[in-house]
């Protein structure tokens, strides 16, 4: 009888976020329909899972209150034409959009 330890994988395989690409696109999706509210929620759920080591969601949960709280501090008022919270916003949503999608890759290594 063969030992299933000779098989078995030198390195252990790291877990995969995504099991199709409809869920990549979804969870993609998540900092953009949520205006960034929800930015550090992918993270937190790829830390989770593994995929990435938690002080990178913590990390990620610090920048998300950072960044809103320099949001409110700019411009508190709602009839404020400020244009510089409106530009962290934006920002905010494209680093967690595109940080979401990349979970995956094996190519970065930071964090995992």
């Amino acid at each position: 009888m063969a030992s299933p330890y000779l098989n078995a994988p030198l390195t252990p395989v790291r877990p995969r976020m995504y099991a199709s690409s409809l869920a990549k696109v979804a969870w993609t999706l998540v900092p953009i329909v949520t205006l960034g509210l929800a930015a550090a929620v992918p993270v937190v759920v790829a830390a989770v899972k593994g995929v990435v080591k938690p002080w990178l969601a913590g990390a990620y949960i610090v920048g998300e209150v950072a960044v809103f709280s320099a949001v409110m501090a700019i411009s508190p008022d709602a009839d404020d034409t400020n244009p510089v919270p409106g530009f962290l916003l934006v920002l905010l949503i494209i680093t967690a959009a595109t940080h979401t999608a990349l979970l995956d890759n094996e190519r970065i290594s930071v964090g995992k």
